[in-house]
């Protein structure tokens, strides 16, 4: 069974099918398609549907030429129909996994897609998870969900995990360039999974289980989510102390070894950093386990829009000013620097948070032309000299290529910079933390 679909794969004949067309789908669904394999796209959304198949990308790591390729020439089809997964040999699973409420996994999308998979099942298959989750999903979830079925996991069809580490909007690394952790829920499973990314992806990583690569992304993005809450609680404290926090940062960069630079800001944002650190946190607490570092980062990094929100009433208070009715400007609005992707961004909160107080509050981002926060619908205004001296204050948010800083440190009377990247503008009118 192992040798009929290695030489499908290895031949590039495999059909392959990939529920979610979105930053993690599309990618991978692109780029099988540009090596000859026949993939087909799956998503409920008919609107993600109807514009891969007029070959328009809404995903910014993916050009609309190279999606048009690639569905032109009928190596891409986009679907919301599942029935053509009795068709594939090969189903990769990229659905969303958010949180409930006290840090509990929602893995509802996750059943939805394998109890769809369960109804095309067929012998020689080979079933990939991309979606983060806690460890022990791929074996104690989707195995007895598949196995539903009458087939049976490594004996009837192959099961495996490889969690995504999609970056959006970095140039640098794109799918094929970052390397791929794969895991099987055996070996033959495992070396499957490793045979098929090679296809696409230069460097591909074997480990001994579908649980220890589940394990591997919820390091990684945990190792993140503490240092950030680290170097945010560290921002507060020199603020305390009359310390520039940048200087600190910067000057601990000199170091050429033991010492990674993480940067203050709001918090963190995407679907990634809020969420994946949080799986971990609950399934050790089902195992009799509390981790303290990510549930107090967690809590830290999510209270950084009240913090600022804060110190701002503070800023203005020293100006006779109070925060009700203050005309505030905020520039830039998404969580990652050039990236349109307002997924749980830091910046939203914090405008909610100023709303509550009364402040009057508006929004520059180049990219994002409108927001509905609360029930308010917001544009993105247009900059000029006369509206940016207007302001009480003007909070930058987060970096953006397309801003001219120096233009709004130019004309603004009271600027607060709380980027999460700082991007070396100085100016005695710029209040840091």
């Amino acid at each position: 069974m192992t040798n009929f679909l290695n030489r499908k794969i290895a031949a590039g004949k495999a059909r392959i099918a990939v529920i979610g067309l979105g930053y993690v789908g599309l990618p991978l669904a692109v780029n099988f398609a540009k090596k000859g394999f026949q993939v087909f796209g799956l998503d409920k959304d008919t609107d993600r549907v109807a514009n891969v198949n007029k070959k328009v990308s809404y995903i910014l790591d993916i050009p609309s030429k190279e999606l048009a390729e690639v569905v032109g020439n009928g190596r891409l089809r986009a679907e919301t129909e599942f029935e053509v997964l009795k068709t594939a040999d090969v189903i990769i699973i990229c659905v969303p996994t958010p949180l409930k409420r006290k840090y509990t996994p929602d893995i509802t999308y996750i059943v939805s897609a394998v109890r769809t998979i369960r109804r095309f099942l067929k012998k020689n298959m080979l079933i990939v998870l991309e979606s983060t989750t806690y460890p022990g999903t791929t074996e104690e979830l989707i195995k007895p969900e598949l196995e539903k079925s009458g087939l049976k996991a490594e004996k009837d069809f192959f099961l495996a995990f490889s969690p995504e580490r999609i970056d959006p909007g970095n140039p640098k690394y794109d799918v094929t360039r970052i390397p791929k952790i794969v895991g099987g829920l055996s070996a033959a499973s495992g070396e499957l999974t490793q045979l098929l990314y090679q296809k696409i992806i230069r460097q591909v990583h074997l480990v001994s289980s579908a649980r220890a690569a589940e394990m591997t992304k919820l390091l990684e993005n945990t190792f993140r989510i503490i240092n950030i809450g680290w170097v945010n609680e560290v921002a507060m404290m020199c603020h305390k102390l009359g310390i520039d926090v940048w200087e600190i940062i910067e000057a601990a960069k000199t170091k050429p070894f033991g010492f990674m630079p993480f940067y203050p800001g709001l918090g963190v944002g995407g679907h990634c950093i809020p969420d994946d650190p949080l799986y971990l946190y609950w399934k050790a607490k089902h195992h009799g386990f509390s981790s303290k570092f990510i549930k107090l980062s967690a809590d830290i990094n999510s209270n950084m829009p009240r913090y600022v929100a804060d110190c701002l009433a503070g800023i203005l208070g020293k100006k006779k000013k109070r925060l009700s009715g203050a005309r505030l400007l905020i520039v830039g609005v998404t969580y990652k620097k050039d990236v349109k992707d307002l997924r749980k961004s830091p910046p939203l909160k914090l405008i909610e948070i100023l709303q509550g107080k009364g402040a009057r509050v508006e929004y520059y981002d180049p990219i994002i032309p409108y927001l509905d926060i609360g029930g308010i619908r917001l544009s993105s205004i247009k900059l000029s000299e006369t509206l940016l001296s207007r302001y009480d204050c003007i909070i930058i948010a987060t970096d953006h290529t397309r801003v001219d800083y120096k233009d709004i440190l130019k004309h603004g009377r009271l600027i607060y910079d709380i980027r999460n990247v700082y991007a070396g503008v100085r100016s005695n009118k710029v209040v840091k933390f």
